[in-house]
């Protein structure tokens, strides 16, 4: 599988609007800045999340981008096939032309991991990784974090430990 920087910038730049959200629009230059992404980069990225309807500008001074969406409905994947990157580990791009104009003996293989990838990624939320994010920050700037046991247990257990 591939993934490029495309996708993956996306996504971080989609994590930063998110920890920014409710503050107003969040300009490029702000995000570019913070993540030290190319602010050239990050205008053909929104341009295409724009017309996805995963981001909407506002235009004018105090302007920027906001979410399109609540955090929750977008996906890793939505957030990924928006900015046109392809989720394929197949050779042949999912046409079973990978060998001599025939299917290859792995071809089953790696459209399977396909498959789990897409689901994968399908399954996290924008909403999961900013909040992520935000537990991390408090934690790093607050001295404490929250621990939960997730062993299977008849109760669950928290405990607070200092940093």
């Amino acid at each position: 599988m591939r993934l490029t920087t495309k996708g993956r910038f996306a996504v971080t730049a989609m994590i930063d609007l998110g920890l920014h959200n409710g503050s107003g629009p969040v300009t490029l230059a702000e995000i570019s800045g913070r993540q030290k992404i190319s602010l050239s980069y990050l205008e053909q990225l929104f341009g295409k999340l724009r017309r996805h309807h995963l981001v909407e500008s506002v235009r004018g001074p105090g302007g920027g981008y906001h979410l399109a969406r609540d955090m929750g409905e977008m996906s890793v994947a939505d957030i990924i096939l928006a900015v046109d990157e392809p989720i394929d580990a197949t050779q042949c791009g999912g046409k079973e032309n990978c060998q001599d104009d025939h299917k290859c003996l792995t071809h089953d293989l790696w459209a399977a991991l396909n498959e789990r990838i897409f689901d994968y990624l399908g399954s996290v939320t924008l909403r999961q990784l900013v909040e992520s994010q935000k537990a991390k920050e408090a934690a790093l700037e607050g001295g404490v974090a929250q621990v939960h046991d997730m062993r299977a247990t008849a109760t669950k257990r928290s405990t607070t430990v200092s940093a």
